[in-house]
């Protein structure tokens, strides 16, 4: 189960198109239920991206479509 905290800022990362300002431990919570991952841009910054579990995730918990 995640945290109020872990669980926003799943959907944060859902919603980004650039960098992000999270947590870093919400988001190690993320990146170690593989919920998350982190995309290399090419600028050199690592983007959290949804993996293909955050995403069912999210739709199971119908906070997307």
């Amino acid at each position: 189960m995640l945290s109020p905290h872990e669980f926003a800022t799943l959907m944060l990362v859902k919603d980004a198109t650039g960098q992000l300002e999270v947590d870093r431990a919400d988001l190690d919570v993320l990146l170690s239920r593989q919920l998350v991952s982190l995309e290399h841009a090419p600028s050199g910054e690592a983007l959290p991206r949804l993996t293909r579990e955050g995403h069912s995730f999210l739709k199971a918990a119908g906070r997307i479509h």
